[in-house]
């Protein structure tokens, strides 16, 4: 009796009908109610998106929306009014932004500083370094690498306290405004084999490098010499001139022939007879109209410090 009792009390489930098998049934539950609500609810916000947002396409346009301009400032440096876009709405926010004006209000604020003064201010200096690590790698990085240590034989390595055009901020940013161009003729042709070997052996005999007594005394003479002219960049002593950007041959510091990288004399030789046979030629350009007066002193700063300073 309590079991019979106990099923006639049970609620009865409603079915679609649909049976499979013979007692496989499926029973029609209705949606919650508020998943009712919820699909209405984005029915309304869709359509009210598709009327103030760009939305449907129509041909070669599409619908852009109503009451939603952004105005910001273009690349000419002209006001710009035009409907909400991702790109717009990005420009706005690059300028409005409570981090916009504040670096805005510090990018003027170094602007109008001496560089003296923002390399005795830690916390314009600091400015300087976070603002410009974004400039040297939109602008320099592609050649001086991330690290600005450069590659041998191509682009300087800033990093160093080696500087070919002279590292104090104003040699910078005349170097940053101006450009540079690095050269050095090729002397094959205008000097025979064994001269060549003889300079190549008086160059590495400069930076402590131990190499045949004859060949130095030979190859001195030609360097200080008419024949060679070496000394009218280098100058006698093979110590560089920075009018020239002409590289210190009495340090251990290579920008052109990668001599460190060798394992014995000979390859080091070699290196050094290379350059001396086809010369240089690098050349970089002068950023002075690319980049605002502002971004160069930033860069300015930042490549100073890289280095080290003078």
């Amino acid at each position: 009796m309590s079991d019979a009792k106990t099923k006639s009390t049970q609620p009865v489930v409603q079915t679609t009908g649909h049976a499979w098998d013979g007692d496989i049934q499926e029973f029609n539950n209705p949606i919650p109610t508020w998943w009712i609500w919820s699909f209405y609810a984005s029915v309304v916000f869709a359509i009210v998106y598709w009327v103030f947002y760009p939305a449907w396409p129509i041909g070669d346009s599409y619908t852009k929306g109503v009451m939603n301009n952004i105005t910001f400032i273009d690349s000419n440096g002209e006001e710009k009014t035009m409907h909400w876009n991702t790109r717009a709405l990005f420009l706005r926010e690059m300028q409005q932004s409570d981090e916009a004006l504040l670096t805005k209000d510090w990018t003027k604020k170094v602007s109008s500083a001496s560089y003296q003064q923002i390399l005795n201010s830690p916390e314009m200096l600091e400015y300087s370094r976070s603002a410009a690590i974004g400039l040297f790698g939109d602008n320099c990085a592609a050649c001086h690498g991330h690290g600005a240590t450069g590659k041998i034989g191509l682009f300087p390595n800033l990093a160093d306290d080696d500087w070919l055009w002279g590292g104090s901020v104003e040699d910078i940013e005349t170097t940053l405004k101006d450009g540079r161009l690095g050269y050095m003729p090729a002397f094959k042709g205008a000097l025979n084999k064994q001269q060549i070997d003889d300079v190549a052996n008086f160059v590495l005999s400069l930076s402590g490098h131990v190499v045949d007594a004859g060949a130095i005394k030979r190859g001195q003479a030609v360097f200080q010499g008419k024949e060679g002219g070496c000394y009218y960049c280098h100058n006698a002593q093979g110590s560089g001139l920075k009018s020239q950007g002409a590289a210190n041959l009495t340090d251990a510091i290579w920008t052109v022939a990668d001599v460190n990288a060798q394992s014995d004399i000979e390859k080091k030789k070699q290196a050094v007879k290379w350059v001396i046979d086809n010369g240089v030629s690098r050349r970089m350009p002068a950023w002075s109209g690319r980049l605002s007066d502002a971004q160069i002193k930033l860069l300015t700063v930042y490549i100073h410090e890289l280095g080290g300073g003078q």
